[in-house]
């Protein structure tokens, strides 16, 4: 049986050095008594050796170990797969790494079972990119013991109490949308509606019926749909087989993409005969055919501001709600309704 050599030590380090294991210690963590020149014979020994610092050791002592827990949604949805990289990023800019749970059912035992893990690997705080009502709930119910941010839509208004809330401002979003469009002239503008356990769903809902309601139009019923092209499609289908209305507000980019197929495939003009507007602005929106009016959503600011109100409450700090504000950016997918 072939013995395999043990990883190097904080003692061989010190060894190699000629310095002793507190010193070793003082520059792995900066301290500023080290003299540069020992400072230096230590990092080179560090190198000569391939030493790597035991985090969970380190983690035991100083009560800090440098990372953040993140929970998602095991999915490709572009809100929380951009979101996440986005919180990875600004969390690398203050110090931070993070540990990343992705989850894809939502009962009470899995989601306290990835956050139990996190803090068995002692994290010091906890972002969660699941903005669903189950989520929320389940984790307001662990009451974690670290600093929790729940990114979700709006900011504050996820109904986890408890929690620190971020997000950007979907209901305000879904309004400019129907605002455009009342302003080009249409009357008559049905909703595909994401799946209504989802808070960025059921907020985009409620703006596009405030703003219908205020600008005295008439509505249908929402399409339900859930997040996918393929639902988009249908529900095209359906609408051009009960009678189409002038313009569709789609939840998010792909349920427009489903409807721009279906269209293409009745031959029905966009925006001639049905102007199309999404939500999201994925990567790609901007080269559908035609180019689709959607929101824009700051993923990058929100990265940072769930990672900030994590270091605040570290700091002790209050760290209040965050409500960012959405974008609509106007491409050929709208025009006047003929």
């Amino acid at each position: 049986m072939t013995d395999h050599p043990r990883p190097p030590a904080m003692s061989d380090v010190a060894a190699r050095a000629g310095v002793s294991h507190q010193t070793v210690s003082r520059v792995l963590n900066d301290h500023p008594s080290v003299r540069p020149e020992t400072r230096d014979r230590v990092l080179a020994a560090i190198a000569e050796l391939g030493y790597r610092r035991n985090s969970a050791a380190r983690a035991l002592v100083t009560r800090r170990s440098g990372a953040f827990g993140v929970l998602t949604t095991a999915t490709g949805h572009h809100g929380p797969a951009s979101t996440l990289l986005e919180v990875e990023r600004a969390a690398r800019e203050v110090g931070y790494y993070v540990s990343v749970a992705a989850v894809d059912r939502f009962e009470s035992d899995t989601l306290h079972s990835a956050l139990d893990h996190f803090m068995d690997q002692g994290v010091e705080g906890v972002a969660i990119i699941a903005p669903q009502v189950d989520v929320a709930e389940a984790v307001t119910a662990f009451a974690a013991p670290v600093p929790t941010v729940m990114v979700t839509s709006g900011g504050g208004r996820s109904s986890a109490d408890g929690l620190v809330s971020v997000g950007v401002d979907q209901r305000a979003g879904a309004r400019d949308l129907v605002r455009h469009l009342v302003g080009l002239g249409h009357r008559d503008i049905v909703h595909l509606a994401g799946p209504q356990d989802w808070f960025d769903a059921r907020d985009r809902l409620a703006g596009w019926q405030e703003e219908c309601a205020a600008a005295g139009l008439d509505t249908r019923e929402p399409v339900r749909c859930d997040w996918s092209a393929d639902a988009g499609y249908r529900a095209a289908q359906q609408l051009i087989a009960d009678g189409l209305p002038s313009a569709i507000l789609a939840a998010n980019d792909q349920l427009a993409l489903g409807v721009l197929r279906a269209c293409w495939e009745h031959g029905i003009d966009v925006p001639g005969r049905l102007s199309v507007t999404g939500f999201d602005d994925e990567v790609g929106a901007g080269f559908y055919t035609p180019p689709l009016t959607t929101v824009r959503q700051d993923f990058a600011a929100l990265g940072r501001a769930a990672v900030d109100a994590l270091v605040r409450s570290l700091a002790g700090e209050p760290a209040a709600d965050v409500s960012l504000s959405a974008t609509v950016v106007l491409r050929a997918s709208t025009a006047a309704p003929h």
